[in-house]
């Protein structure tokens, strides 16, 4: 299959250390011609483009823009969430270890879109390789006049600063994530308010994915009808997909949205190696849904995959095969959830290690088949009641494979009884 590189446009493609060749590639145009347009029409050709926020949630970008910049404020803040917690997600910090510049104008763009005059960039903990990256590139963005004072003689005052994480999976929430950038201890906050009208400082502020603020200069150059006409069926645009696990080819591909799943596992992914069969796929991250191989014909996209019983994510493609075991994949990942839980609200920090009891319980041969209706039970409590997607998400993989490989836990715990 031939990917559609749109996100992924000029990752490589240029010494990142020097901002003429980004700007030979025709760098930089974007913010240009963004500076000439009014603000509305700006948005709304992000708005036509069809563009859902990249990093997980799926919100429409232009309505996210339109909302910030209708906000009441002296002061307002574009941040980029580049906080890539996720397990099995690479997508982000591929874009910024090759191509720091185009997340840069992205973000300049944005601001001017939501009369914004300060962006942060909050890097994962993890990646401390890219700090140096992304500050040489906003330096050399400042020095030939790309961000600062009166950019391109616009009028328009923009600046970037680079935040470490704080090494917490919560922190990839947004309200946690404002929390961290302010010296605070990264706990997710109640909404409302949402950060559009009280974010960062108390004042409006937009947040955007690394991959969503990428794709903005391709959309401004080109409008955001052509944007759309990539999609395939009613889906708009390309998504970044990183394919894991035991599969011949793993890496970071760009395609339509709507592609199907099969074909990214079997024509781009290759299968699985060593003449294994496919046993299951865990689509959008840690925190998905595990579905079977019987469940592949799926259209990748938010909509389409939530139909379907999978999770679309951030485009994480994580594959099983036949020598694995469903509960100990499980367990492993209820493990991290319970390790990564803030202990904020009770659902989440309770739920999380009970979770992790029972499954360990059904694996030691010792389960019932009322902890599977404890299981199902606690998991619905912790999705309507906890506080951010971290407990509401966190049991995903408990629901879902009880639905899907229900059979695994009926044979432990009717061998455990013998």
């Amino acid at each position: 299959m031939q990917e559609t590189r749109i996100a992924l446009r000029f990752v490589g493609k240029y010494d990142t250390a020097s901002v003429s060749e980004y700007c030979a590639l025709g760098g930089y145009g974007a913010l240009r011609k963004a500076l000439s347009m009014d603000k509305a029409s700006l948005i709304g050709e992000v708005a036509s483009s069809g563009l859902r926020g990249c990093g997980g949630a799926g919100f429409p970008t232009g309505r996210k823009w339109e909302m910030v910049s209708a906000a009441q404020g002296a002061q307002k803040y574009v941040v980029c969430n580049a906080d890539e917690g996720e397990p099995a997600t690479n997508k982000d910090r591929v874009i910024i270890a090759g191509d720091p510049h185009s997340l840069i104008e992205g973000m300049a763009i944005a601001g001017y879109a939501v009369g914004a005059d300060m962006g942060y960039i909050y890097l994962r903990y993890e990646y401390p390789y890219l700090f140096p990256v992304l500050e040489n590139a906003i330096a050399d963005a400042r020095n030939a006049g790309f961000l600062g004072s009166n950019i391109f003689g616009s009028g328009f005052s923009f600046d970037l600063k680079v935040v470490s994480g704080g090494g917490a999976y919560v922190c990839g929430e947004e309200t946690a994530l404002l929390e961290s950038i302010e010296g605070k201890r990264g706990e997710p906050r109640f909404k409302p308010p949402y950060p559009g009208t009280e974010g960062l400082y108390g004042c409006p502020t937009l947040i955007n994915n690394v991959e969503t603020l990428v794709t903005v200069p391709s959309i401004v150059l080109n409008g955001g009808a052509w944007y759309a006409s990539f999609g395939l069926g009613d889906h708009c645009g390309t998504k970044i997909f990183t394919l894991s696990g035991n599969l011949v080819n793993r890496g970071v591909f760009e395609y339509p949205r709507g592609t199907n799943l099969r074909q990214l596992i079997y024509e781009v992914g290759g299968g699985c190696p060593n003449g294994r069969q496919l046993l299951g796929v865990q689509t959008g991250g840690a925190s998905g849904n595990i579905i079977n191989g019987d469940m592949l014909d799926i259209p990748l996209d938010i909509d389409d995959c939530s139909a379907a019983g999978a999770t679309f994510g951030a485009g994480d493609i994580m594959v099983f095969d036949d020598s694995k075991d469903v509960l100990e994949i499980v367990e492993n990942l209820m493990e991290f959830f319970a390790h990564e839980s803030c202990g904020k609200c009770t659902p989440c920090r309770e739920g999380n290690a009970r979770l992790l009891e029972l499954i360990r319980k059904i694996r030691r041969g010792e389960g019932t088949m009322e902890d599977l209706d404890t299981l199902a039970d606690l998991s619905e409590t912790m999705m309507d009641c906890s506080l951010c997607g971290l407990g509401q998400a966190s049991p995903s993989p408990v629901v879902s494979t009880l639905k899907n490989f229900r059979g695994a836990y009926l044979s432990m715990i009717e061998g455990g009884q013998r």
